[in-house]
């Protein structure tokens, strides 16, 4: 189901029974990838720097997890672990910049805003969604708050480093985000319950008015702070600081140009209410997510400055995708626009190189436009790109490496590396699955085992009454019948005058 939507129930929310719970076990335990070598490289690779170029039987090194030299040869020390990358592609690591993956929950839909939530406080780095991702080429992932609100929670930039804990996915740096969400989600047109209220805005106007208020409140918030700093700036004593309020906050730090906002949005009259509503505030509109009527408004796209985040080939799904088209992200690459692919669901996040290359079908991008959508150009919407999303001497060595031409549909992922480490190898895979097998069987029968056993005999209650066991059968009081009522008088029928006694003499 796509998370995008904000509503579909998401699978991994769901608490399963102790036996999946086992037989995550061993998959769980030969997560942790081994040690980083110090210096690596990749020889005899074609290789997409994507930046300047591609390099025939080319080499990398990677010295302390970033990349030390690209070219023909390079210099590498006789110790380094060497990569023989013969016959195959190697590029920049594939960033999606719409992903669900890696989250305990996705939406908090009981308020119209609820910037108040972090999905970095509910990070799982126990989701088998990140392998699989890693078994794609995807070494970064921005995690989105769901589109149940018209401003949602806030958002986060990971590296999908399998094994590690939940500290350690955060990508160090980037700059955090927050979701807004624009049209039928957040006025909750297929999700009213009956007998309820709706919860509001019930309408595209009402979620223009509760971005509008919410901002409205945030620039007060943020000038009553600012006074006050100027004033305890200033030496002035007694000062009482003003009440924080959590869910301003982030909305704050958007107006200071320290939290990205990424918008969910489809109809090009949305989209267009976001930009003015960013102009009267005085802040940007970092990326629109889906946005699958871009392609409508390109030009006021390149000229906002704002990033396009799209699906290559979905429409049709809900009224307000009918008017999507295939061409889309090429529409707007041309027309200016930084446009990446995106997933929004973590099984098509193990193809997005496959995605990108509809691009080049539909619209007719070149190989390298087409490659960017998936590297560069979602590095850019994340303002991580001089991190990552090339091969370029100084940035981490986030790398995938393809049998293939990473744009063939027949590419399939060897390794996948984050900061110089092994994260995914497809040989490792192969390999470790006998065993995996083996264990799990063995996990099976030891649950199915213990479900056999019978249950231990549980003493007797105070009362002496061991579980389960019937109670003897209490005798009910028995139950007077009432007195039997006075017969109505008899007459002797010769006098209806005369005296009759009532039960006796008088």
């Amino acid at each position: 189901m796509k998370g995008s939507f904000g509503f579909f129930i998401n699978a991994k929310n769901l608490r399963f029974p102790s036996l999946l719970s086992i037989l995550c076990l061993p998959l769980m335990a030969a997560a942790a990838p081994p040690d980083a070598p110090a210096v690596i490289v990749i020889r005899n690779a074609t290789i997409l720097t994507v930046s300047h170029g591609n390099i025939e039987h080319g080499s990398i090194l990677i010295k302390d997890g970033k990349i030390a030299e690209v070219g023909l040869s390079v210099n590498a020390p006789k110790d380094a672990q060497v990569i023989d990358a013969a016959g195959q592609f190697v590029t920049p690591g594939i960033i999606d910049c719409h992903s669900h993956i890696a989250a305990e929950s996705i939406n908090e839909g009981s308020v119209s805003v609820s910037s108040t939530v972090n999905m970095a406080e509910i990070l799982n780095p126990e989701d088998i969604d990140i392998y699989r991702d890693l078994a794609g080429g995807v070494t970064s992932a921005n995690i989105l708050h769901g589109s149940a609100n018209a401003i949602g929670g806030q958002t986060l930039v990971i590296k999908l480093r399998w094994g590690q804990p939940a500290a350690k996915l955060p990508f160090e740096g980037a700059l955090p985000g927050i979701k807004f969400a624009l049209g039928e989600n957040p006025k909750r047109s297929n999700f009213s319950i009956p007998g309820q209220p709706r919860r509001y805005p019930a309408t595209r106007m009402g979620v223009e008015e509760t971005i509008r208020g919410a901002f409205s409140e945030a620039r007060d918030y943020k000038k009553t702070w600012d006074e006050y700093n100027k004033r305890a700036a200033a030496g002035e004593k007694n000062l009482i600081a003003p009440r924080r309020d959590l869910r301003l906050e982030p909305l704050v730090e958007v107006l200071e140009g320290k939290r990205y906002v990424h918008s969910h949005c489809y109809r090009e009259d949305e989209i267009l209410m976001l930009l003015r509503v960013a102009k009267e505030f005085g802040f940007k509109v970092r990326t629109f997510q889906h946005v699958l009527e871009g392609y409508k408004v390109a030009d006021e796209l390149a000229a906002a400055g704002v990033g396009a985040s799209t699906f290559s080939d979905w429409w049709a799904y809900k009224v307000e995708a009918y008017d999507a088209i295939p061409y889309n992200a090429a529409l707007m690459t041309q027309r200016g626009v930084v446009v990446s692919i995106n997933s929004d669901d973590a099984e098509e996040a193990t193809h997005l190189n496959q995605e990108a290359a509809k691009s080049m079908k539909y619209g007719g991008l070149s190989h390298d436009e087409a490659l960017k959508m998936v590297t560069l150009n979602p590095a850019i919407q994340l303002g991580i790109d001089k991190r990552v999303g090339t091969i370029d001497v100084g940035k981490d060595a986030d790398l995938a490496i393809y049998n293939r031409d990473p744009l063939s549909a027949y590419a399939v992922v060897q390794k996948t590396l984050i900061d110089g480490r092994v994260y995914f190898d497809l040989q490792r895979d192969i390999a470790e699955r006998a065993e995996r097998e083996k264990e799990k069987k063995a996990l099976i029968d030891k649950f199915k085992k213990a479900a056999e056993k019978k249950p231990e005999e549980k003493k007797p209650d105070a009362a002496g009454q061991k579980p389960g066991e019937k109670k003897p059968e209490e005798k009910k009081p028995e139950v007077k019948k009432p007195e039997e009522k006075p017969k109505p008088p008899q007459t002797d029928g010769a006098d209806s005058g005369s005296t009759v006694t009532l039960g006796g003499a008088l």
